[in-house]
């Protein structure tokens, strides 16, 4: 279940979830890029989506991840039809769909559906500048390991695919700046990267090696919309 939609109360979570149906999502899949009309909203399950801004035809950055603490679809909320991101799966697995224009009709109606994903758009700027600052100013080493963490919480699983061109969107540097904090991580125990194919060894020590980022953005959603992040603890 997702985690916006478990929140919810009954009545209303029941109401929502009649109008949802269930997708799902392939690696890759391309779901909007940026000033595309949205037509449907996506609460994933067992996915998880990048959120990526594009500067250029080459110069990308993930900026976000959506997984089962969150949706796809939230400028709607604001009243803008528009996406403000390229949306990318990077976790395969189910995901909840609604059309944009059904969506619109449940936020208008459900006083408690607003306000939960009023607290979740809140959540989400605040991660988005934090991911700005982030990038500025911690090591790439570090940036890396709170990445992974964050895909592993929305995964839930230690065990996933990031290609060296995906990382390289994910810490915006070059792919040799990728290879040289993989292999640190990898050299420390913590981590094995082969291929694409990256599997968490130490799950304690990776967190250790993250910035502060990583714990403050678990922090900030816990407070703001109760009950910690479905990460998993060792």
């Amino acid at each position: 279940m997702n985690g916006l939609l478990a929140a919810l109360p009954q009545r209303s979570r029941q109401q929502f979830l009649a109008s949802c149906e269930p997708v799902e999502l392939r690696f890759a899949e391309v779901i909007c890029t940026l000033g595309e009309k949205i037509r449907h909203v996506y609460f994933p399950t067992e996915s998880f989506i990048s959120l990526v801004t594009a500067l250029d035809d080459t110069a990308r950055l993930e900026v976000g991840i959506v997984g089962d603490e969150g949706m796809l679809g939230t400028s709607l909320i604001l009243g803008v039809d528009r996406s403000p991101q390229h949306a990318v799966v990077q976790g395969a697995g189910a995901a909840l769909r609604m059309s944009a224009a059904t969506f619109a009709q449940h936020h208008r109606r459900d006083a408690e559906l607003r306000e939960r994903l009023s607290r979740y758009v809140y959540v989400l700027m605040r991660q988005l500048a934090q991911t700005a600052a982030c990038t500025s100013y911690h090591l790439v080493e570090a940036r890396l390991a709170r990445w992974l963490l964050m895909s592993r919480d929305r995964a839930h699983r230690d065990q996933f695919h990031l290609t060296h061109e995906f990382l390289a969107y994910m810490l915006g540097v070059r792919r040799v700046g990728v290879t040289h904090a993989a292999s640190s991580l990898q050299e420390q125990g913590l981590i094995d990267y082969s291929r694409g194919a990256i599997t968490i060894l130490d799950n304690k020590g990776l967190e250790k090696a993250s910035c502060a980022c990583y714990r403050e953005g678990n922090t900030m959603y816990s407070q703001i919309l109760g009950g910690a992040r479905a990460a998993r603890r060792r």
